[in-house]
């Protein structure tokens, strides 16, 4: 059974009109049925938390793992890169060549016509912004304003 459905056979244990419990026992019955399900939930959403928190130590060390191993691989290519100048290479394992390619480097950004640059939407940084409401500030134009919501602590 679930919540819905332990809190509909809860109310139909009382009686609308009068408000009396027409069932004593049964809603008894329901009511510890129905907080024994909020309370397995609400240990499953605690084990699931706990078990996201020990992913992340492991997710970090793997990053960490994966940056070194790419940075390691990046600076044997560039050794073999200049060691080879160009010169191509081939075994039964391995093939290494060459192809061109051209990228483009700007000295100084600010001295190119608008028409080469990308401007990014501006983000907002809300951490100060609610200090500065919390001191007063107002920002009624921009729509700014503090909103207090109502979350689920689970301990």
């Amino acid at each position: 059974m679930n919540l819905y459905e332990i809190d509909a056979a809860i109310m139909a244990c009382i009686d609308e009109e009068t408000g009396e419990i027409t069932d004593p026992a049964k809603l008894d019955e329901l009511d510890m049925a129905r907080d024994q399900k909020i309370e397995n939930i609400a240990l499953y959403i605690k084990d699931l938390r706990a078990e996201a928190n020990a992913i992340n130590p492991e997710k970090d060390a793997l990053a960490g793992r994966q940056a070194a191993v790419e940075k390691k691989a990046d600076s044997l290519k560039a050794y073999l890169s200049g060691y080879l100048d160009g010169e191509k290479f081939k075994t039964p394992r391995v093939v290494i060549s060459w192809r061109k390619s051209e990228s483009v480097e700007v000295g100084d950004v600010y001295r190119l016509p608008e028409e080469f640059l990308q401007y990014q939407e501006p983000k907002v940084k809300k951490t100060e912004l609610k200090k500065a409401i919390q001191l007063g500030f107002t920002f009624d134009e921009a729509g700014a304003r503090l909103v207090e919501k109502n979350n689920i602590q689970i301990k």
